[in-house]
């Protein structure tokens, strides 16, 4: 059995346009080919799990005009690579354990504002299908991501 404590708490959001396709930004100085992912991030200290998740998709993104579809129920969790080295492996964590949450974007595109937060995630952005997923993510986190499309793919057909 995983030990759960050794991964860092951390949120996704898969966002569904009214067409059923999903938001994808592209990581701001990481080199292709996977660097498109969904927006997703660590969770502060006593963060309720879903305020978490909206306030990561603000900032990384600047949407706020959702409404929920869904959630994971149990923690995905995945590994860092070996010699990754990150930050977040410096800290001890062997990955990361994630709670992703599926949202229905409710506003108009004009609202994406990949400069809405002092640190800036994502270079550009687009509308994809969720099938992409898989293919667009690194490698190591490629697992996780087929547990999140499995998760979500009835989120995928216009209600």
């Amino acid at each position: 059995m995983t030990d759960l404590t050794l991964y860092r708490p951390n949120v996704g959001v898969v966002l569904f346009n009214a067409e059923g396709q999903v938001w994808y930004g592209r990581r701001a100085g990481t080199a292709g080919p996977h660097n498109w992912q969904f927006p997703q991030g660590g969770i502060d200290d006593g963060e309720d799990l879903e305020a978490a998740a909206l306030r990561e998709l603000a900032e990384e993104t600047g949407i706020t005009s959702v409404l929920p579809l869904g959630r994971t129920e149990d923690w995905i969790v995945y590994d860092f690579p070996a010699g990754y080295g990150g930050s977040k492996q410096a800290r001890g964590f062997l990955g990361q354990k994630q709670v992703w949450f599926a949202y229905r974007f409710i506003g108009d595109d004009s609202e994406i504002d990949l400069d809405a937060h002092g640190e800036i995630e994502f270079d550009a952005w687009r509308w994809g299908d969720l099938s992409e997923a898989c293919d667009l993510i690194v490698p190591f986190k490629r697992g996780a991501y087929e547990a999140v499309v499995e998760a979500f793919a009835r989120f995928g057909r216009p209600d």
